[in-house]
């Protein structure tokens, strides 16, 4: 919009709107760094999940994983924890204890006392839920 002044020549005004171009150019940038660097940031620990046909669980907010490998190996996200220490460790864990909740993401050649184990000291530190990862099935390898 321009606007008149009595400065100046005649004919000649002064323009008085912001340029919102290079503004709208470096959002488009960010935008669009976002969106290639989004996929390939993963956290967890590479587990072999078991199969099912359960329908998948929308969430709305990032939830605490627990992983347990093929070799015995328990992760708080991708902090390994022993398993001896878990229930103290997730006593301590701040948002655990807010959200009474953890999703564990176990290997499917895990012993079934591994799981049990774990979903013991989970139940010790106070955790009110537990969610098992599981792959869903469409996705899954063929293996039996």
């Amino acid at each position: 919009m321009g606007m008149g002044t009595d400065k100046g020549p005649p004919g000649r005004t002064t323009l008085s709107d912001i340029n919102v171009t290079p503004m709208v150019d470096v959002v488009l940038v960010l935008l669009i760094i976002f969106m290639v660097t989004a996929p390939l940031i993963q956290q967890g620990v590479k587990v072999n999940l078991p199969q099912t046909r359960a329908a998948p669980v929308e969430a709305t907010e990032k939830k605490v994983v627990l992983s347990v490998d093929r070799s015995k190996r328990v992760f708080l996200g991708e902090a390994e924890v022993p398993l001896k220490d878990l229930e103290q460790i997730l006593k301590a864990n701040a948002k655990v204890q807010l959200d009474k909740e953890i999703y564990l993401h176990a290997d499917r050649d895990l012993a079934y006392g591994v799981v049990v184990d774990v979903i013991a000291a989970a139940r010790r530190a106070g955790i009110k839920d537990v969610g098992l990862i599981t792959d869903p099935l469409m996705n899954a390898r063929k293996n039996p």
